[in-house]
């Protein structure tokens, strides 16, 4: 039983570190680079509306309550992630952070329904005939919101390195940041098969 469990937090986990999908890493880097270690209720409360929409969506699509055209998918996840990538470029060091909170939870959340729409069938060959979803589903939120909270801790403490040992600025760490993730996620979009 304790093996099962540990067995779907541990896929929750490798879910989000996987290294050959690497879109949910690249859309948590851009989430949390503009914040500091002292902003960490906030990022905990963001990567957390990201697993709840992540979960929904899951469990609309294992209930066969929706269903949705995988390559449209495929050619939204990368777009969420230039979306916020483009959002910290052009705000970094204003604060917008700070103040648009409702507009960052909540297309934080839509971001979350878009990227578990992007795993629905392959957690749907994970599930099979099985009894206990729900369970299943959360033990597999519970290794997504771990794996997310050491990628977030990752980034913060990087960015504390670089802005006090390094001493760049908070607003050229955002920018170069937001810049790398923007250059890996544009051939992403234009290799989609929605556009091919």
């Amino acid at each position: 039983m304790l093996e099962n469990i540990w067995f779907n937090i541990e896929y929750g986990i490798n879910h989000v570190l996987d290294i050959k999908a690497y879109d949910h890493v690249l859309f948590l880097i851009v989430l949390t680079v503009p914040y500091l270690f002292k902003d960490w209720k906030r990022v905990f409360l963001l990567v957390s509306m990201f697993t709840l929409g992540h979960t929904l969506s899951l469990v609309l699509a294992t209930y066969g309550m929706v269903s949705v055209n995988a390559a449209i998918v495929e050619f939204l996840i990368p777009i969420t992630i230039l979306i916020v990538a483009l959002f910290n470029v052009f705000t970094s060091g204003k604060g917008a952070q700070k103040e648009k909170v409702g507009v960052l939870f909540l297309s934080t959340l839509f971001f979350g329904l878009i990227h578990g729409l992007g795993f629905a069938r392959e957690f749907k060959m994970l599930l099979g005939e099985s009894d206990s979803k729900l369970v299943l589903l959360l033990e597999f939120a519970l290794g997504i919101e771990i794996a997310q909270i050491i990628i977030v801790f990752i980034v913060l403490f990087l960015g504390y390195l670089v802005q006090t040992i390094f001493r760049f600025s908070k607003r050229d760490w955002i920018m170069v940041i937001s810049a790398i993730v923007v250059g890996l996620v544009i051939p992403m979009i234009l290799n989609s098969d929605f556009l091919s």
